[in-house]
């Protein structure tokens, strides 16, 4: 993979996350008309993209709502905004395992096949939506998100009948490899696309060298972007690009502009695309985005 330097951005605003983050910032967007109105705010303030999940308005809590996806999407769209719609499709693997009895599963359980991940993707035919390309301990509890090797070909098999473009959500190596063999099968169309998640824990850290391995493990190419959590947010909008990929910043990572100071999505892509513009790259356009990932509506 040629690790050269990216100049042209494809720069996504992740928005709202699924994350205990609600009662943390004022700012995280919790009802449709919040997240429509964050995604249409870190549009123009430049972002390329949005990555969208949802959450139940009475209570902040992750969903998986259909009817609140349709209700998003349709509030961007009806402003005019143009701006790729990337979908998570990472809802539904959580399994929390039980202290006392591992086989009695812990409150927070939410775990359905990889098709029944699919509804909201096959109806609104978003742009983009996300796999989660293999299974992973989330935190220091006994959370685990669950995608197997059968629900991971099955998912791919049905977002590629779709005709939705397929972000590969890569958390550790052995997700990668796993989702190279899902290209190499045919799963993935070309051009192939990654998100490479660093400083979760317990995934692939925040460190630069494991990036860089994972880059050069990449297909010959693909299109990829990389993120990191927390203060590691902005430092890595530059180390993504200065290898090659695409960036992302937003609130389902980071709560702050700077340090004791919580920030907006808009804030935060100005703040990445100030950081693009500086290292003599730019951040491209919703349309330059459609034509490098080859989407649909790109034609």
């Amino acid at each position: 993979m040629n690790e050269t330097m990216n100049t042209d951005v494809i720069l996504t605003a992740a928005l709202t996350g699924a994350g205990d983050t609600v009662g943390k910032s004022e700012h995280v967007p919790v009802s449709p008309k919040e997240i429509a109105a964050s995604a249409v705010a870190a549009a123009d303030a430049g972002a390329s993209a949005v990555h969208i999940h949802v959450r139940d308005p009475k209570t902040g809590a992750p969903s998986r709502d259909n009817a609140l996806y349709r209700e998003v999407v349709e509030r961007i769209k009806e402003t005019g905004t143009d701006v790729v719609i990337n979908l998570t499709a990472g809802m539904g693997g959580d399994l929390v395992i039980g202290q006392d009895d591992p086989m009695a599963f812990d409150e927070g359980t939410d775990l359905v096949n990889g098709l029944d991940r699919l509804p909201h993707v096959e109806e609104l035919l978003p742009d983009i939506c996300t796999l989660d390309c293999g299974s992973v301990n989330f935190g220091d509890g006994s959370l685990v998100y669950v995608s197997t090797p059968e629900m991971l070909r099955a998912g791919a098999k049905r977002i590629q009948e779709s005709g939705v473009r397929p972000e590969l959500e890569i958390f550790d190596t052995g997700q990668l490899w796993f989702a190279k063999r899902m290209y190499a099968e045919g799963l993935i169309d070309d051009p192939s696309m990654f998100q490479l998640c660093t400083g979760i824990p317990y995934g692939a850290p925040a460190d630069p060298g494991v990036l860089q391995s994972m880059v050069h493990l990449l297909p010959e190419g693909a299109q990829w972007a990389s993120f990191a959590i927390g203060r590691m947010q902005m430092p890595w909008v530059a180390q993504s690009i200065l290898l090659g990929g695409h960036a992302r910043v937003g609130l389902e990572d980071n709560l702050y502009l700077s340090r004791g100071v919580k920030a907006t999505n808009a804030q935060l892509v100005e703040k990445a695309a100030g950081i693009i513009e500086s290292l003599g790259a730019r951040v491209c356009t919703p349309d330059e985005a459609r034509a490098k990932l080859k989407l649909r509506s790109a034609g």
